[in-house]
């Protein structure tokens, strides 16, 4: 596991309202046609803080947040870290059974979820939810919009944060068995969000339009957090929609838009089907990331708008690792140059260092690199690497890569994993082998992502069973027990699935056509 410093104080708080003693009357957000400066946005956070302390809301206690987009939403995250408590963000599309792993392992004491979303907890059994005391519905929390200067440590509620206090728990990928979660201190978000403002010259003047979800690294400390600490301002959206961002984009309403490469692929749809030309030249920077952006996509953008896509490069472990450079070439097909803070390199399996222009792994190490998996040392230690020379460790990305010797650019070439990323969502195939495997007649599953125009990649899966499965029992089987972007878009049928001499299916057979069998459908 990485060394951590000394009990440096680090408030993540204290850093996403400083613009509140600044300029309290600036504006902050915009959401479901609300309009919160940031005055407000503090005030309502630590009045929200107050009512969970006075709860019995401790430092350290996780608290699990279900709910999509909204103003009262980013109240509600700000309050928890107010209060010394832990946030533990979830997709509001989950279902039961992936609610209660995160339940279970993360043992939160409160959840906060939107209404629509209660009867989740109840499903529980009373084993999953026993950590639980107490779930609230975010719309029926009391949250006041009056403007307040906080402490600058915010130390009115608990004594102040060290730099490895935790103060999020995001869980994320797994190439086997179920998400696990990254353990991110206030220390590595707040320096994440350093690197992004060095970056991307971030300034009290952006507006960003945000339509990423605020349960994902993405949306939640890249764009929300990183935007409130710069003194900047979000229009969040509950959801993407193309139309209503062009709209937005060319009426000058935002200088910033991030997003994966699905949501550039729609506008790209929506601005050809316009005919027209649209002026963008108010944004000063669009960023994809989450997913390879490829390389059709990136000249399709450019070609509709002129504008070339900043493509980066990053993980819920380590926020932002690479990027291609504001000011510099952004070279289509690669995630640029290692990011302010930033240290990275290529080895090869044995962990030697390799030359430019040679294939290996991406290891990187930073004050952004998280300390560690929550409840899981071995996973943990796993993923760093002793450094030769006395340094500190190297975190282990599980990607492979390529950096030019002439630029210093990097190109990703695959995962040594077997992850899928959908639509900039991770999809762990174990998990909807296990969901697949629980029906009946199902012998064995094997499930990999195979390319997809719209969302990058799409889980596939091969299925060896017994008698007829009918495709309409397996889509409603799915429906049941995953998100929708975990669900496979096809499923094919095998006589047997390919495996080595080992008896290891051989997935890299199956994502590439390898395989002598009768592909038949369901």
């Amino acid at each position: 596991m990485r060394e951590m410093s000394g009990p440096e104080a680090v408030d993540l708080y204290s850093r996403l309202t400083r613009a509140a003693r600044r300029s309290p009357g600036s504006p902050a957000l915009h959401a479901d046609g609300r309009s919160v400066t940031h005055g407000e946005l503090a005030g309502a956070s630590a009045a929200l803080a107050r009512q969970l302390a006075g709860w019995g809301l401790r430092r350290g206690d996780r608290v699990l947040l279900l709910a999509a987009n909204r103003a009262e939403l980013v109240v509600g995250q700000l309050a928890v870290l107010r209060a010394g408590a832990v946030l533990v963000p979830l997709n509001p599309a989950y279902t039961r059974r992936e609610v209660a792993h995160v339940v279970a392992d993360a043992e939160p004491r409160l959840a906060i979820c939107d209404r629509e979303r209660l009867p989740i907890f109840d499903q529980l059994a009373t084993v999953e939810r026993r950590s639980i005391e107490e779930v609230l519905a975010l719309d029926a929390l009391a949250i006041s919009w009056v403007p307040d200067a906080p402490e600058p440590e915010a130390t009115t509620l608990r004594a102040p944060l060290a730099a490895d206090d935790l103060a999020l728990l995001l869980y994320t990928s797994g190439t086997t068995g179920r998400s696990k979660g990254a353990r991110l201190g206030h220390g590595n978000v707040v320096a994440m969000i350093e690197s992004l403002h060095a970056a991307w010259a971030w300034s009290e003047r952006d507006v960003l339009l945000l339509a990423l979800p605020l349960f994902h690294l993405h949306g939640l400390v890249v764009g929300l957090m990183s935007a409130l600490a710069a003194g900047a301002s979000v229009r969040l959206e509950r959801r993407f929609d193309a139309a209503a961002t062009v709209e937005a984009l060319s009426a000058g309403r935002a200088t910033l838009f991030f997003g994966v490469p699905t949501l550039y692929g729609r506008l790209v749809e929506e601005l050809e089907r316009r005919r027209t030309a649209v002026d963008l030249s108010a944004v000063r920077l669009f960023v994809s990331g989450s997913a390879p952006l490829p390389t059709e996509l990136f000249e399709a953008f450019r070609a509709a708008t002129g504008v070339e896509i900043l493509e980066r490069y990053g993980m819920t472990e380590t926020g932002m690792l690479l990027g291609n450079p504001l000011g510099g070439p952004r070279l289509p097909g690669t995630v640029g140059v290692p990011l302010p803070g930033v240290e990275a390199r290529l080895v090869d399996p044995l962990g030697r260092p390799l030359a430019d222009g040679e294939e290996g792994e991406i290891e990187v190490r930073g004050r952004n690199v998280f300390s560690g998996y929550w409840r899981a040392p071995e996973k943990s230690a796993a993923s760093f690497r002793a450094d030769a020379a006395g340094g500190a460790p190297w975190f282990r990305t599980g990607d492979l890569g390529r950096r030019d010797p002439r630029t210093g650019h990097f190109t990703l070439l695959g995962r040594a994993s077997e992850l899928i990323l959908s639509g900039g969502f991770n999809v762990y195939p174990r998990e909807v082998e296990e969901v697949l495997l629980a029906l009946p007649g199902v012998r064995e599953a094997a499930v990999v992502g195979e390319p997809h125009p719209e969302f990058g990649e799409s889980p596939v899966a091969f299925l060896v069973a017994d008698g007829e499965l009918a495709p309409t029992e397996l889509e409603e089987h799915c429906r049941r027990e995953l998100a929708p972007f975990k669900r496979p878009r096809r499923f094919v049928r095998l006589d047997a699935l390919p495996r080595n001499a080992l008896g290891k299916v051989e997935k890299r057979r199956l994502r590439e056509s390898e395989i002598p069998y009768n592909r038949r459908s369901p």
